[in-house]
């Protein structure tokens, strides 16, 4: 580490910035240096070319383009240092754009999955059965982020008008409405599980929320993954069950039966609609194979 590298990293503690984050940007930053440093290029005469040089390098000794980016931005911010101090007078990484970072569609399950899983869950006959059904239906009727099913209490549900509050992120209030199979099977745990799992709990403040584990306690966000992961184990159903599969589940397929974008951003919680529109790429990625399976002026490939 040379020495103005040093106070630019004493700088960031200086501002509060943890000794986490100080470390990435340590190591970002290295990899640059060690660049430079075998190239024989001084840290003030860095411009355009050996910054691109530096990505092509980078990308041919297979660094993603998120990492990449992330180094990219680490240095940028270095140099905005040097700029500020008189060291530079211009940014060089200022001029150069880091490569863009690959849409991450999100995993969805087909219409024919969630069938196959909410039957051959049905099926079980262990003794939670019943509330893993209960989480599964909920899950796929609401879209709630595993926090919050995890967290919601029996006074947050109106079973009469099939809606939940939700609270999501920051505390924010929504209501959202849930189907009626998942409105069954959910008063159908209520009666007849949930009592027997608050009586296991010895401690004089019972769980207070909806889904308890064995011990009559909340769930933890673990503890429902390990839920969906026993019901694959249970039910031999093995779609890389996961609370985000749900969720997207739930989005895609109400955009795939003609919801309003805006309806589906209040229903996830989303701040932004940006966030909600990663789901018009899925709706639309499987579109464009069911086109190409079934248009019969698709270009089909030729056997060899």
């Amino acid at each position: 580490m040379n020495k103005i590298e040093a106070e630019y990293l004493d700088h960031l503690i200086a501002r509060n910035y943890s000794s986490h984050t100080v470390e990435s940007y340590r190591r970002d930053l290295d990899f640059f240096f060690d660049y430079i440093g075998q190239e024989g290029v001084l840290m003030d005469k860095v411009d355009k070319m050996v910054i691109r040089d530096f990505e092509s390098v980078q990308l041919r000794k297979g660094v993603g383009a998120r990492s990449l980016q992330r180094r990219m931005s680490a240095c940028r911010q270095f140099y905005n240092y040097l700029q500020q101090n008189g060291i530079i007078a211009i940014n060089p990484f200022k001029q150069v754009r880091a490569p863009k970072k690959p849409v991450r569609y999100p995993d969805v399950l087909t219409n024919e999955q969630v069938t196959s899983l909410l039957n051959a869950n049905a099926k079980r006959t262990d003794y939670f059965a019943l509330r893993d059904q209960a989480i599964l239906e909920l899950m796929y009727a609401s879209g709630m982020r595993a926090s919050e099913v995890i967290s919601f209490r029996q006074r947050e549900v109106d079973f009469r008008s099939r809606m939940i509050r939700v609270f999501g992120k920051g505390d924010k209030e929504r209501l959202v409405p849930i189907s009626k199979t998942a409105v069954m099977v959910m008063q159908e745990y209520l009666k007849k599980q949930r009592p027997e799992l608050v009586a296991k709990h010895r401690s004089i403040r019972r769980g207070d929320a909806f889904f308890l584990n064995e011990r009559g306690e909340n769930l933890t966000t673990r503890g429902l993954e390990y839920i969906l992961r026993q019901v694959e184990a249970k039910t031999g159903s093995y779609f890389g069950l996961h609370p985000h599969v749900l969720r997207h589940t739930f989005a895609t397929t109400l955009l795939d039966n003609g919801a309003d974008l805006r309806l589906i951003q209040e229903l996830l919680g989303h701040a932004s609609l940006n966030t909600t529109q990663i789901y018009t790429h899925v709706s639309t990625k499987s579109m464009q194979e069911q086109y190409g399976q079934f248009f019969p002026r698709q270009e089909k490939k030729k056997d060899k």
